[in-house]
């Protein structure tokens, strides 16, 4: 049986939302309704006292965090699923995600998605102390969102990535294909993101939201009226590119949720994880890994003409 953990650290945001911070320092291995869960259950403490999950916090209080072992209805079934692994170790494994594939179970997603695949692969991910759903899952990408992505193989490397993550030395750089060329060759996104509030399906850039900022360069612009740009994520919003690109004009090709509502290349947006660089959990090494654009994405590219 697994055994429960204990998390404690301080809390840095002013003004959040306690279920926000703590979903935050979590990473994916938690949902937001699983920390409020949690919180309701009496597993995290504010300086040692209960709190509601609406509670805001000041900046400067011990959050500790008891994950309980798991409840034997949530077990997901280990399936045979073939993966691209481009690195992996005893405490990491680096696959490269083809499109399509969902990251975690969820509704509607309850079997063939990555984190069945990988207790089939990495059997001991399945004794990790986290949601059952997300064991191994430091971050996401979204279903049609190929490319690189790091997996935990232990609790403590899941652990010491995730802090990696909220820290923002994770270097993460993606490939996309927008309808149009943006107004700069380069340039820096910082618009915060947050639920839509008339759409619970999509994001929006608005006031109040959680900070995000990308960094973008054009690569190639086409004479059709794409460019393929290169993205750089300071920040990991869900979504965060996707809207980013539609808020400065720029829509990602084949996005029907933030895009154009008639997609004339592909349906599923034209992006892909093309780069990650971060520092070995165990070892400090920092290491990179790439993955080349798939061959739904680089054959469209194809039927472009470069400027």
């Amino acid at each position: 049986m697994t055994e429960p953990v204990t998390i404690t650290f301080l809390n840095e945001a002013a003004g959040e939302r306690l279920d926000k911070v703590v979903t935050a320092q979590l990473g994916s291995g938690f949902s937001r309704a699983q920390v409020q869960k949690l919180i309701d259950e009496s597993h995290i403490t504010v300086n040692g006292a209960m709190a509601k999950p609406s509670a805001k916090l000041k900046g400067g209080e011990e959050i500790r965090v008891h994950i309980p072992p798991p409840e034997q209805d949530e077990h997901v079934q280990p399936e045979s699923i073939a993966l691209d692994v481009l690195y992996q170790d005893q405490d990491i494994a680096v696959i490269n995600k083809p499109a399509g594939l969902v990251v975690h179970p969820g509704v509607g997603n309850e079997q063939g998605t990555l984190v069945n695949a990988l207790l089939e692969h990495f059997p001991e991910i399945g004794q990790m102390p986290v949601a059952p759903k997300r064991r191994g899952i430091i971050h996401r990408l979204d279903k049609d969102t190929s490319g690189v992505l790091l997996v935990a193989r232990t609790a403590a490397a899941m652990h010491r990535l995730m802090e990696q993550f909220q820290a923002r030395t994770v270097e993460k750089v993606y490939l996309t294909l927008v309808e149009r060329p943006p107004k700069t060759q380069t340039g820096r996104i910082d618009a915060p993101i947050d639920r839509d509030p008339e759409n619970r399906k999509r994001m929006k850039v608005q006031r109040g939201g959680r900070s995000a900022v990308s960094e973008f360069e054009i690569v190639t612009r086409y004479r059709e009226g794409q460019a393929l740009v290169r993205v750089r994520l300071l920040t990991g919003r869900t979504h965060q590119i996707r809207v980013h690109m539609a808020f400065i004009g720029a829509p990602v090709v084949g996005d029907m949720l933030y895009g154009f509502r008639r997609q004339r290349l592909m349906r599923g947006q034209f992006l892909h994880a093309a780069r990650l660089c971060f520092d070995h959990p165990t070892t400090g090494q920092r290491m990179c890994f790439e993955a080349p654009l798939p061959a739904r994405l680089s054959s469209i590219v194809d039927t472009l003409t470069p400027v």
